[in-house]
């Protein structure tokens, strides 16, 4: 299994070197969520995206018929601060240095989290108003972990409530986040469904394993409201599965 992670991570980012840089999409790529420049065209836009159109294990997906198994817990050990940008596609946090997500022997770093709306996963065909997607790396074979945490209005999440009140309003403005822990971001439970796809913007590498939260976390609607006046619909559609197994905690 790590072998294959390895080689695949090789052969992706060799073919893809944005995939390394921390913002983990396309850029100089003029590319959206609707009309020519959205995800049904991202494809054809660029010769680097061509996972996009081409690629049989793209994210996101519409979660159904997961196989129950005996799958590792989810150990988060994140740090508090960073750094909060609009970059033009969604408001995204470069996490402080030195955290790290578990999963049975992997251990990965958080680099960055980030928002959609609506949320890019659906339950059963369900979407939930936003989906935060928290991406770390595997030092050794270059695989991206991402965790991906429904948000659904209800009682307020103070992590959330101090992001909103920091959301800079224009693209490539970003400002410092010093007491935010995004570990305030987390579900109650971490039982979580796991599969192996891509990223879910251009150039949309399949070099993710993701795993998806079960259970959504309340924030309030105000705050989700702060996020869709400046990105009302940023979500790319699910896709199809192509034969591939979905896992869910037991």
């Amino acid at each position: 299994m790590e072998r294959r992670h390895f080689l695949r991570g090789l052969a992706l980012l060799a073919s893809c070197p944005l995939c390394t840089k921390t913002t983990f999409a396309a850029e100089g790529v003029d590319w959206g969520y609707e009309g020519d420049a959205g995800p049904e065209h991202w494809g054809s836009l660029s010769k680097e995206n061509n996972a996009c159109s081409a690629g049989l294990q793209q994210s996101p997906l519409d979660i159904g018929g997961a196989i129950k198994a005996d799958i590792p817990d989810l150990v988060p050990d994140w740090k508090s601060g960073g750094t909060i940008l609009n970059n033009g596609h969604t408001i995204q946090v470069q996490a402080a240095p030195g955290g790290t997500l578990r999963c049975g022997d992997k251990t990965y770093e958080l680099i960055q989290y980030h928002f959609h709306a609506p949320s890019e996963h659906l339950v059963e065909g369900k979407a939930f108003p936003m989906e935060a997607h928290f991406v770390h790396k595997h030092a050794e074979t270059g695989a991206l972990g991402v965790l991906g945490i429904f948000l659904a209005p209800g009682r307020p999440n103070a992590a959330f409530s101090s992001l909103a009140a920091a959301f800079p309003q224009k693209p490539g403005e970003e400002a410092a986040i010093d007491g935010v822990n995004p570990g305030g971001l987390l579900p109650s439970s971490l039982r979580y469904w796991t599969y192996e796809g891509s990223l879910t913007t251009p150039p949309c590498s399949e070099i993710v394993d993701w795993m998806v939260a079960m259970h959504p976390v309340e924030v309030d609607a105000a705050d989700i409201k702060k996020f869709t006046a400046l990105y009302s619909m940023n979500a790319r559609p699910a896709l199809v599965t192509n034969r591939r197994y979905i896992l869910s905690s037991s």
